[in-house]
């Protein structure tokens, strides 16, 4: 009994030892399996310890030794678990080695039963292809299980990833706005006071002034209209984009957005023209759906260099169409199909026409918002474009 201690001793305490090493060096789904065979192990040893050594040895009581099966069942349901839960010893890979290892145990006893050379030959070949059958099979089914193993590690990894992108995007968010909101305070200050001087208020200025207060006035006024794209971006992002709807008469919503902006076609000598064969009303925010006809239009005269830039109102059916047509420079095939997405710009044109690449993102988001469709058609570079929006009725 003496030395039964010492060697039942020295392989409990060593392997509990050797577990609980593995469980400190684990991570992730591994230290859970560690911890549940650690737990299965140190109870079970605990009672056979206790039942099966301690009351024999040192108090003689035998009647307990022959539930010594029974005690493991601890060891055994938790391994169990850990096998069903968390993957454990996986049972694919044991269930193939099995099912190999079986396959070659009888192919080798066919081997041994052989009565004669011919037969011997035969039989030895087909266990060498069992065995050889077998081993593909196992490192098959292994590659297949490391594969499913690492695609689960990758998929974790890309959920980590998305909740850092997600706090990223939030913190984004909350630090545009602010700066936005700090920004546009003091922007809409020196606008006032460039007006304001504009007006003579404070007395007579001379020309060359007056030119440059008129430079003041409009960098403020591209500033402010920025810092309103990015607000209306976070709003869109968030989904708090705030609409009031009434009846619109579309014709003289384009029309108020195509008298606005004549002054900077006649800048540059284009031939820019409204024609509007409808008077039907839409159900509209009119604010935000001249700020998307607004967008379409003044990216059309910024790029078109000469030509023409046509403004169209049309009707069909329950549907009102409008369309901002250009002789300008075009989109390319390949910038056409992510035209609407965020900070999508021409890379040719960036250093020469200033602008976000989130006017057309916002614009699509408002029209839909309409139950409207909003769409680009263009032959190429250098071919002009047609922007279109469709709108039903009121």
């Amino acid at each position: 009994m003496f030395l039964f201690a010492l060697v039942a001793a020295y392989l409990v305490f060593g392997g509990i030892f050797v577990l609980f090493k593995k469980f400190i060096q684990a991570k992730g789904i591994e230290k859970v399996q560690f911890r549940l065979i650690l737990i299965g192990i140190l109870v079970t040893f605990s009672l056979l310890i206790a039942f099966n050594l301690v009351l024999p040895l040192f108090f003689h009581k035998l009647r307990f030794i022959p539930l010594g099966a029974v005690f493991t069942f601890p060891f055994v349901a938790l391994t169990a678990y850990a096998i069903t839960r968390y993957h454990l010893l996986n049972v694919k890979v044991i269930a193939t080695e099995g099912i190999a290892f079986i396959l070659a145990v009888v192919t080798l006893f066919e081997v041994l039963l052989s009565k004669s050379p011919t037969e011997l030959v035969f039989r030895f070949g087909v266990f060498l292809l069992v065995l050889s059958f077998g081993i593909l099979l196992i490192k098959s089914v292994l590659r297949e299980v490391e594969q499913r193993e690492e695609l689960a590690r990758l998929n974790e990894q890309l959920k980590v990833a998305n909740v850092k992108l997600e706090d990223l995007s939030r913190a984004k968010t909350q630090l545009l706005s602010l700066a936005s909101h700090q920004v546009k305070s003091p922007l809409a200050a020196i606008k006032g006071f460039a007006q304001i001087l504009l007006e003579g208020i404070y007395g007579p200025i001379s020309d060359k002034v007056r030119e440059t207060l008129v430079k003041i006035r409009r960098s403020s006024d591209d500033l402010i209209a920025l810092i309103n794209t990015l607000l209306d971006m976070r709003r869109v992002e968030e989904g708090r984009m705030e609409y009031v709807f009434e009846k619109v008469k579309l014709a003289d919503l384009v029309k108020d957005v195509v008298s606005g902006l004549e002054p900077l076609a006649n800048e540059k000598k284009l031939e820019f023209t409204f024609e509007s064969r409808s008077d039907a009303l839409v159900n509209a925010d009119r604010q935000k759906l001249k700020q998307v006809i607004q967008n379409m239009t003044d990216n059309a005269i910024k790029y078109t260099e000469s030509g023409y830039v046509k403004v169209f109102l049309s009707e069909k059916g329950e549907w009102l169409t409008v369309s901002v047509v250009d002789s300008g420079r075009g989109v390319s095939p390949e910038l056409l199909t992510h035209l609407f997405e965020e900070f999508v710009r021409d890379e040719k044109v960036k250093a020469k026409i200033l602008g976000t690449g989130l006017g057309l993102f916002i614009a699509k988001k408002i029209i839909e918002a309409h139950g409207g469709t909003i769409a680009a058609q263009s032959e190429g570079e250098g071919k002009g474009s047609r922007f279109t929006i469709k709108l039903k009725k009121a």
